[in-house]
């Protein structure tokens, strides 16, 4: 944030700060771009709600999370940045919908990866949101739906450090499934 201190930046730092658990971090982080954008969309109706809801996600309050992204649903398919960060509030409504065991929902928002994959590019989360899919459908108790996602995900995943924690998870939740 020092290099490069910016809207766009320091948005991606409070999301990345309440997804990693530090919600004062990211709070301060959300106020200053509160204050300093405060006529800026993309700030007040997508990177505010978001962070708002990973800050939710982060204290268990899954229902605000939900309730903060429904300001984000006019323009959660839009190009937000040059960061090329695309979908964010639709990754984190899915894993809002995981954590709330809403399969149904999980999957209609992990889907939109899928199907808007243009948007998504290379945007880890498109790799991620596959993991999120697979996760959805084996709690609907699609196995079949499931199995061929975390297939999906372990193909973009063959090349990857074996010791990656998510990885792991994903092959031992698989392997579950045979």
């Amino acid at each position: 944030m020092k290099l490069a201190p910016n809207r766009d930046v320091r948005a991606m730092a409070a999301l990345a700060m309440a997804r990693a658990g530090d919600t004062a971090g990211a709070e301060k982080l959300t106020t200053e771009l509160g204050k300093t954008f405060p006529l800026d969309t993309l700030v007040q109706r997508y990177w505010l709600p978001t962070i708002r809801a990973a800050m939710a996600m982060e204290h268990n309050d899954s229902s605000r999370a939900v309730e903060l992204l429904k300001e984000t649903n006019a323009i959660e398919l839009c190009t937000p940045t040059n960061l090329t960060v695309f979908l964010v509030p639709v990754y984190v409504r899915g894993k809002t919908y995981l954590a709330m065991a809403e399969g149904d929902r999980a999957v209609a928002e992990f889907q939109k990866f899928l199907d808007h994959g243009g948007l998504v590019g290379n945007f880890p989360w498109g790799a991620l949101a596959r993991l999120g899919l697979a996760r959805a459908y084996a709690m609907q108790g699609n196995t079949a739906k499931a199995k061929a996602a975390y297939q999906n995900f372990l193909t973009l995943w063959k090349d990857a450090d074996l010791d990656i924690p998510i990885l792991k998870q994903a092959k031992a939740e698989y392997a579950k499934l045979q």
